[in-house]
């Protein structure tokens, strides 16, 4: 009969980078919590398809199918995310996308998730074998 030598598993099993603060991880999970409703991700489409990134409140109660009251409260949690901005013109409210927030949340999932650097969307062709090499 031959043995076997076990292994320390806390050798084989031990983290190459450091894991997620608690503090990271609730503030991502704030991000993800105002990202994480259907009507949000709507009407953030709905902005970044825009003319100049930008809506009036007025413009996004249709397409949500949902009253001007209720559309406003789901702005209001994007704009406290810092998913939009907003500015007052007349009795209007306009929206515009922040385009950095969204792109600051996949920079800090590659970092705290050790995912590596952001793709380009060049480079993400030649990594999925579409573009040159």
């Amino acid at each position: 009969m031959t043995s076997l030598d076990i292994l320390d598993a806390t050798v084989c099993c031990a983290p190459t980078a450091s894991p997620m603060s608690t503090s990271d991880a609730e503030r991502l999970a704030a991000t993800f919590k105002a990202l994480g409703d259907p009507t949000r991700l709507k009407l953030l489409s709905i902005i970044a398809s825009s003319v100049g990134q930008e809506a009036c409140v007025c413009d996004l109660t249709e397409p949500v199918g949902l009253a001007q009251p209720t559309v406003s409260h789901h702005l209001k949690v994007l704009a406290e995310a810092g998913f939009v901005s907003r500015s007052k013109r007349g009795t209007w409210a306009y929206y515009r996308l922040e385009p950095e927030a969204l792109r600051a949340v996949e920079n800090g999932l590659r970092e705290r998730l050790s995912l590596g650097p952001q793709l380009t969307p060049a480079r993400r062709e030649v990594e999925e074998g579409s573009g040159p090499r």
